[in-house]
């Protein structure tokens, strides 16, 4: 698991405060007091949370401390519960080629256009995604769909080719998916 990082920002006395049980936190600290600096951090970051005491916008991934004082025991709790968060959220999306699969919500998304998935959706491009080779149908049955490879079945053809016209009326992409002489492989 990546290292957590808190960024306090713009809030030096809680940075103060936070540095003195730094030893017994599971979390590093930073403190930052500038949006140029808090931007370059951010983007050399993949596991943080920003702490301040007031709201800034279009940024992801901020607690705001504006009921203060507070219990530090329940600040640091709030902390926790918010990095379990990021946590789970981020093991629930998929990135695969410009898609992010949303586990969560059986979604596939690219930019601002979304479509639902069902779960053999997903699997089978899962499945596809984690192979840089044509997989061929009897692969995708065994493995997808639990079918024995000598049972006659049109099962994964018919979900590939519903699968990829769901994803060209949705993204207009009709190369995702890609019929090649061996089988099925995402382009």
């Amino acid at each position: 698991m990546s290292i957590q990082n808190l960024i306090i920002y713009k809030f030096y006395s809680l940075y103060q405060i936070l540095e003195e049980l730094d030893l017994d936190l599971n979390f590093k600290i930073l403190n930052i007091d500038n949006e140029t600096s808090l931007n370059n951090k951010i983007k050399k970051l993949n596991n943080y949370i920003i702490i301040s005491n007031k709201k800034n916008l279009n940024i992801n991934n901020q607690v705001i401390l504006n009921d203060t004082p507070i219990n530090i025991f329940k600040l640091l709790e709030k902390l926790n519960i918010e990095f379990l968060k990021q946590q789970f959220n981020n093991q629930s999306q998929i990135k695969i080629n410009d898609y992010v699969i949303d586990l969560n919500s059986r979604e596939m998304r690219s930019n601002r256009t979304s479509t639902k998935l069902t779960e053999k959706e997903i699997n089978t491009i899962i499945y596809l995604s984690k192979v840089k080779k044509p997989i061929s149908v009897d692969e995708l049955q065994k493995n997808v769909w639990s079918y024995q490879s000598d049972i006659e079945t049109h099962t994964v053809e018919t979900h590939i080719y519903r699968l990829r016209k769901k994803i060209f009326i949705t993204f207009e992409d009709n190369k995702f998916i890609v019929s090649k002489k061996n089988g099925y492989q995402i382009n």
